[in-house]
């Protein structure tokens, strides 16, 4: 009855992180919009490192393999939400955007002693742009405005699975499906107003593999080696499109009334990461990851604009201390680096990102933890005329450790 429960509740939250999706960004109008960059546990505050790391009381979305390290008689299960407040600025103007999300809905439980599994939902990319362009007829001066709305974005569902090899070795694999619409509204304004309506979906699944490998255990060093490869995908799109124009004298004209069209394929490319996570006696913790995208493979193409290869890197540090005197010692306390060069180069320019983080690892019972990771980033640069959004990010994650799977005994 209570995995019952549990389901009904993701099922609840699942409508939710389907339904609502909030961002405002310029470079959301690419490609599939933004990625989500939110990790699971208390991985936000340690700069999104994670290919390496195998606590048994979280979850790890980074890497399967983790999934081996779940206890017994344990059901885990994480919410996790965020807020953003944002500063895009170019040279000549700026604007502040507030925006909020739930990150994700995820759950894990052992099968046995060696095998673990989980699935989740959570957003996978998200969409939010409201540009006006100033445009010129051709062969003429007389210029129009042309307003661009996008919303929208992709969801993923996971299930995944790890298993532990030997006491050191475990390897995993995760089956993501994605699925979600990206809609795209423009406004036209000469002499009469067009309006154009485009809902694009898209829908697909992806595989990744995952391995984690215990390289040195001893009492005041532990060091855990981890992979990742996720293969290339081809996503399945197709567009509905509605026109419509209203002249200055209130007459309304359908032009195309829900016209669909094939979209082809959007290509994921191939990525493949690694990652090493230290522990120093018992307390001090350090993991550095590396993540390489294969943009340059895919067909990928955007106007004028072109998709490159992307590299990831990830640091963080976390400090629990080892006496447990005091509420206060029992909190895990983190920082993080992350530096992104981005999949986008526009105007000869790429479009890289960086944030820092600090987070603390808040225990309200021995079976509950309240993650808080703030973050400070930067993405894109006001050169050669683009964009720059400075923002500041509070994630709150709050996972569950439950006992569901012991008998009950009856005197």
């Amino acid at each position: 009855m209570k995995i019952i429960k549990a389901l009904l509740v993701f099922t609840l939250i699942t409508n939710l992180v389907s339904a609502q999706n909030d961002t405002s960004t310029p470079y959301s109008i690419f490609g599939l919009g933004v990625e989500n960059k939110t990790a699971s546990g208390g991985l936000t505050g340690l700069g999104n490192t994670g290919i390496a790391q195998n606590k048994p009381g979280e979850i790890n979305l980074y890497n399967p393999a983790s999934l081996g390290q779940i206890e017994l008689k344990t059901f885990l299960y994480e919410f996790g939400i965020n807020g953003m407040s944002s500063t895009i600025k170019t040279n000549y103007l700026s604007e502040n955007t507030t925006d909020f999300n739930i990150s994700h809905v995820i759950m894990a439980f052992p099968v046995n002693k060696n095998l673990g599994l989980s699935f989740g939902l959570l957003p996978y990319t998200k969409v939010g742009y409201d540009i006006d362009l100033e445009q010129y007829i051709e062969g003429s001066e007389t210029s129009y405005t042309n307003r661009i709305t996008g919303s929208g974005g992709l969801t993923k569902f996971y299930v995944a699975g790890g298993f532990n090899i030997t006491k050191a070795l475990s390897l995993g694999v995760d089956l993501t499906y994605l699925f979600g619409s990206i809609n795209q509204e423009s406004n036209i304004y000469y002499e009469s107003l067009v309006n154009i309506t485009d809902e694009n979906q898209y829908r697909g699944f992806k595989f990744k593999t995952g391995l984690q490998y215990n390289i040195l255990k001893q009492d005041n060093l532990n060091v855990n080696l981890g992979g990742v490869l996720e293969l290339p995908a081809h996503l399945k799109g197709n567009q509905l499109r509605s026109s419509n124009k209203t002249l200055t004298t209130g007459t309304y004209m359908i032009i195309e009334s829900d016209e669909p069209y094939d979209l082809g394929d959007f290509e994921l490319p191939l990525t493949y990461g690694f990652g090493v996570t230290s522990t120093f006696n018992n307390t001090l913790t350090t993991s550095f990851d590396f993540t390489k995208l294969n943009w340059n493979d895919t067909n990928q193409s955007i106007n004028k604009e072109s998709y490159t290869n992307q590299s990831i890197y990830a640091f963080g540090a976390e400090y629990s201390p080892i006496t447990k005197k005091s509420y206060w010692s029992n909190v895990d306390y983190r920082f993080g680096l992350n530096y992104n060069t981005g999949f986008l180069t526009i105007a000869d320019t790429q479009i890289d990102s960086y944030f820092v983080s600090a987070g603390l690892g808040l225990p309200l019972s021995d079976r509950a933890k309240l993650n808080i990771a703030y973050s400070y980033g930067t993405e894109g640069t006001v050169n050669n005329d683009l964009v720059a959004e400075n923002y500041h990010k509070l994630t709150l994650n709050l996972s569950f450790i439950g006992s569901w799977f012991n008998k009950t005994k009856y005197n």
